[in-house]
Formats: C-alpha cells, sequence, structure tokens
C-alpha cells in the first residue's frame, strides 16, 4: 500500500493513521494477543517510530489495487539489525483493517520486544488520549 508507506517513510504518522479503519486489528511480532482498534494501533505505530532506527522499507508485494499487500523492510533496534514484513490488508473503504508485523532474526525480535515493552506506559497513555 503506496500510501502507508510514503507516509511511514516520512515519519508522517498523523498521515499513516488517517489510513487506519476504526476496527483495525494490530498483530505484533512479539506480543501473543493482536491489539484492536485505531487508537492502540495509532500508538504503537508511533511507539515504533521512536525504536526503529535506519527505518526503510526495501520492497512491496501484491498488486497496487488489491486488498492485500507486504511491505518487506530493514531497521535497527539498539545494536541489533533486523528485517521485517508488514503484511497489511484494507477494507472496502480503502482504509486498512489488518495489521501483521513479522520480524526476524531472533535477536533483533528480542531487542524489538524489549525496547517496545519500555514504550508501554507512553503507549497506553496515548492510546487512551487518542480514544476520548
Amino acid at each position: 500500500m503506496r500510501a502507508f508507506r510514503e507516509a511511514v517513510e516520512a515519519q508522517d504518522m498523523a498521515a499513516a493513521e488517517a489510513l487506519l479503519a476504526e476496527d483495525v486489528v494490530f498483530t505484533s511480532p512479539v506480543v501473543f494477543k493482536p491489539y484492536t482498534g485505531k487508537a492502540i494501533t495509532a500508538s504503537i505505530l508511533h511507539a515504533v517510530v521512536r525504536v526503529f532506527e535506519d527505518f526503510r522499507y526495501e520492497r512491496e508485494i501484491g498488486d497496487p489495487d488489491g486488498t492485500d499487500h507486504a511491505l518487506l523492510f530493514r531497521a535497527r533496534v539498539g545494536d541489533r539489525e533486523l528485517t521485517g514484513c508488514d503484511f497489511i490488508h484494507v477494507n472496502e473503504e480503502g482504509l486498512i483493517d489488518d495489521l501483521t508485523v513479522m520480524v526476524r532474526p531472533l535477536s533483533g525480535a528480542k531487542a524489538l520486544q524489549a525496547a517496545m515493552a519500555a514504550q508501554f506506559e507512553r503507549i497506553a497513555e496515548e492510546a487512551e488520549a487518542r480514544q476520548t
């Protein structure tokens, strides 16, 4: 999904957030239970921008006019390099209703988990503020 890619690459999280459906489901690479809702998903995306360094998308897979997309990326968390993929599904309105992220290797996933855990309180506060 070109619009999401461009928003994330520009670190324009307001534009990325505008592409999320109210009922979006976010599946994290490091947490078992998915998160549901635009407020929490947007807050997680804001935290990811704070945590990832040298983030760049490298490839897009999928029909530009289709509903399913894969965006392959590289990033760093601290001294750990990782590769990953954002799997995106869009609804009839063209909004993202499902976002699943996968990362590798395990050392990168562990670094991401630790960095995001350190952001958890702020994520929760930001999600609550978005809901009001």
